[in-house]
């Protein structure tokens, strides 16, 4: 399920580094965070949708290795960006 094109532009504008930006890491954490919770919400009534819960696992695994990346390049990024997503606890 891709994003809606108003949904990614907040998203653009909320964690990019300037309004073109679109690739930066926290932009793509930030867009995976969003396309987990919708597929999460999906799951939920379709329980038996497997192809889906293994897209799904795939975008944890790829949001964690970007989480794991910011985390030792930008300790500082990493913390704020944690804490507005509402990430890890």
């Amino acid at each position: 399920m891709p994003l809606a094109t108003q949904v990614k532009e907040d998203i653009y504008k909320t964690y990019g580094v300037h309004d073109k930006d679109v690739g930066s890491v926290e932009v793509q954490i930030a867009a995976l965070t969003r396309r987990i919770a919708d597929l999460t919400e999906h799951l939920k009534t379709h329980k038996k949708d497997f192809a889906s819960r293994r897209g799904l696992l795939k975008m944890v695994s790829r949001r964690r290795r970007l989480i794991r990346y910011l985390r030792r390049k930008d300790p500082q990024g990493y913390v704020k960006l944690i804490e507005s997503l509402g990430l890890r606890g």
